[in-house]
């Protein structure tokens, strides 16, 4: 790759808990509209890169079906022919199972198809969100074509990768 090197990714935001928003008025967290474009452009630089942001849904995914997940897995199938890597924002809780699925049913996709999220939620202090989803930028642009997810520094190959509730990540297995 050259140094300096344009490019675009393609993020599709599906909800989960990196894009909940908190309502003071009566103090619920909610998945409503995509933050993420305008939170990335305050907190981040990416002078070399161009975000395409597509807001597929708004779901927590634990309220994700079968027909969820083959929507996004179309989305994914109709950014392919553009040749730029994509990064999936989605809920931690069900995340594996809609990349798995990716991974089934788009078998040489070219580019490099990263999945991420968070565990608390993007606008909240310690929350892991801005550090995923950087990291999964980065990565997506360096490593070769495939179904990934990338959490907390680590870069995982679909199938073969589970959340850990005890210790608040993933794992591949």
């Amino acid at each position: 790759m050259q140094k300096n090197q344009w490019r675009r990714v393609h993020i599709i935001t599906t909800g989960g808990t990196i894009e909940k928003t908190y309502d003071e008025q009566d103090g619920t967290l909610f998945n409503r509209e995509t933050i993420i474009h305008k939170r990335l452009n305050q907190k981040i630089r990416l002078p070399y890169t161009e975000l395409k942001v597509s807001a597929l849904m708004a779901k927590d995914s634990l309220d994700m079906n079968q027909s969820d997940r083959e929507v996004i897995r179309d989305k994914i199938q109709e950014l392919l022919p553009d040749g730029h890597p994509i990064v999936i924002l989605h809920g931690t809780d069900t995340m594996q199972h809609t990349a798995e699925l990716v991974a089934e049913t788009i078998k040489d996709p070219k580019v490099a198809i990263v999945f991420t999220g968070a565990m608390k939620p993007l606008g909240f202090e310690d929350s892991d969100a801005l550090q995923n989803v950087t990291e999964a930028l980065m990565a997506c642009q360096i490593i070769d074509s495939g179904t990934f997810i990338c959490f907390h520094n680590r870069l995982y190959t679909v199938p073969g990768v589970r959340k850990n509730r005890e210790k608040g990540t993933f794992e591949q297995f």
